[in-house]
C-alpha cells in the first residue's frame, strides 16, 4: 500500500469529500489597469495575455509591472493564493487557470479571478490543471466576441478535498513527476537542437568553398562561380495572387513567402521548383533566405519568387542546400517590410561544381535530412507522450472515492 493510500485508510476510510470551490474558498476578482500604468519595475501584475503558472516564483518574474502608487487601488494576490483566468479569445483559453504561488503580492487584471482558500495551495493548483477543472470550466464558459467564465461559476466548480495531510503527499509525488518530466522535456528539447545544428555544421562543411576555388573535402576539380540568374530561370511573371475571399478550397497548395498558406482548387505551376521569399518573411534570424522546396502542381502568390534549373548542369537540390547557407541580409532592402527583390536575387553568388559533385553533396545531405527528420518527428513525439503520461498519472492520483453524502 502507498503512502498516500495509507493515510487516505487512516484519515478518510468512508471517502473524500468533494466540494464546490466556493465552499473551499473565495473568489475575489481582480481590477483594472491600463498600459499606461505599466512601468519597467514595480508591482508584479498578471493579465490576459501575459497569464503563465508560476510556482515557488517572485513578483520580479512576471511578465509585466505595474506603479506601485496604485497598490492601494488594485486586487493583490498573496502568497499562497491561485489566480484564474476568467477571460480568453476562445473557450480553450479561457480554460487556462494560472497558479500564483509567489513570495510577494501580485497585482491581478479584471480579467482573472483570485482564489483565496485554506487548502494546499499546490495541491489546488495542481487540481486547476486536471482535466476534471477544464472540463467542468469549459461548461460554464460563455461565448460572444469573448469567452467568459463568472466568479459565480467558478464557485461551482467541483473539487476533491482530502484531508491536508493527503493533499501534501499528492503534492510531493507530484513535485517529483513534475520534476521528471521537465528534466525529460529538456533533454529530448536539448536533442532536437543538436540535431539541428548538427545537420547545419555538416551542411555548411559541405557548402564551404575555399579560395582556391575546389571544394572544402579535398576534391580536386575546380568550381566555377557564377550569380543565381545565370543558373536559373525565374518565373515570376506567371505568379497570381488570390485574396482569401476568393480562392477555391481545393487539393494543390497555396504558396506564400512561407510556405503553403492554403489549399485551391487549382494550379499555376506543375514540376518542381525553389520558392523564395519575396517581401515580409523573406530572412531567418541567422539571415538566411526563407526558402522552400516545391513539387508537383502548386499556386504561388506574388510573395515568393519562384525558380527552376536552366540545364541540366545545375542540381536545383543542390542549389537549394547551398542557398539556405547563404547571408542575405546585403541583398534584402526595406525596413519594416523587408524586400529581396528580383535584381537582387538575380546577384547572389552561386559556386558550381561539376555535377557529379553536386550529386554527391545533395546524396549527402539527403540522406543526413531524412536521419534528421525521422529524428525530429521521434522526439516531438516522445515529448507528447511523456506529457500524456504525466497528465494521466496527475489526474490518477487527483481521483478519489467520494466520501456518500
Amino acid at each position: 500500500m502507498s503512502r498516500i493510500d495509507q493515510l487516505i485508510a487512516d484519515l478518510a476510510p468512508q471517502g473524500v469529500p468533494h466540494k464546490p470551490l466556493g465552499e473551499l474558498g473565495e473568489f475575489i476578482r481582480g481590477r483594472r489597469f491600463t498600459k499606461a500604468d505599466y512601468v519597467d519595475s514595480g508591482l508584479g501584475s498578471i493579465h490576459y495575455g501575459e497569464i503563465y503558472t508560476h510556482y515557488g516564483t517572485t513578483a520580479a518574474s512576471v511578465h509585466r509591472f505595474v506603479r506601485s502608487d496604485l497598490k492601494g487601488s488594485l486586487r493583490l494576490a498573496r502568497p499562497g493564493d491561485l489566480v484564474i483566468a476568467a477571460t480568453g479569445e476562445n473557450v480553450q483559453d479561457v480554460c487556462k487557470a494560472v497558479a500564483w504561488l509567489g513570495e510577494e503580492e501580485v497585482a491581478v487584471h479584471d480579467d482573472c479571478y483570485i482564489f483565496r482558500h485554506e487548502q494546499d495551495p499546490t495541491f489546488m493548483a495542481y487540481f486547476f490543471q486536471s482535466a476534471r477543472f477544464h472540463d467542468q470550466k469549459a461548461k460554464y464558459a460563455s461565448e460572444s466576441k469573448l469567452a467568459r467564465v463568472s466568479g459565480a461559476n467558478l464557485a461551482k466548480i467541483v473539487a476533491p478535498a482530502p484531508p491536508l495531510a493527503v493533499q501534501r503527499e499528492i503534492v510531493s509525488v507530484l513535485d517529483r513527476l513534475s520534476a521528471l518530466q521537465a528534466d525529460l522535456e529538456a533533454e529530448l528539447t536539448a536533442e532536437i537542437q543538436a540535431r539541428r545544428e548538427q545537420f547545419v555544421h555538416y551542411r555548411d562543411s559541405l557548402l564551404t568553398f575555399e579560395a582556391d576555388l575546389s571544394l572544402s573535402l579535398s576534391l580536386s576539380a575546380s568550381v566555377r562561380w557564377t550569380t543565381l540568374s545565370e543558373v536559373v530561370r525565374n518565373l515570376d511573371s506567371q505568379r497570381r495572387p488570390v485574396t482569401r475571399a476568393e480562392r477555391t478550397p481545393g487539393p494543390y497548395p497555396y504558396y506564400g513567402a512561407n510556405g503553403v498558406q492554403d489549399r485551391v482548387a487549382s494550379y499555376l505551376f506543375d514540376g518542381t521548383f525553389l520558392l523564395i521569399g519575396e517581401d515580409g518573411s523573406v530572412m531567418t534570424r541567422d539571415r538566411r533566405p526563407v526558402i522552400n522546396w516545391a513539387t508537383g502542381q502548386i499556386w504561388v502568390n506574388n510573395h515568393a519568387h519562384v525558380l527552376a534549373p536552366k540545364d541540366d548542369s545545375v542540381s536545383l537540390r543542390y542549389l537549394y542546400f547551398y542557398l539556405q547557407t547563404v547571408d542575405v541580409g546585403a541583398y534584402v532592402t526595406g525596413g519594416t517590410q523587408p524586400k529581396l527583390n528580383q535584381g537582387n536575387l538575380n546577384r547572389i553568388p552561386v559556386p558550381v561544381p561539376p555535377r557529379h559533385e553536386q550529386d554527391r553533396i545533395v546524396a549527402a545531405l539527403d540522406g543526413l535530412d531524412a536521419t534528421m527528420s525521422e529524428l525530429l518527428a521521434a522526439l516531438p513525439a516522445e515529448i507528447s507522450a511523456r506529457q500524456k503520461q504525466y497528465a494521466y498519472y496527475r489526474d490518477k492520483l487527483l481521483s478519489f472515492q467520494e466520501l456518500a453524502a
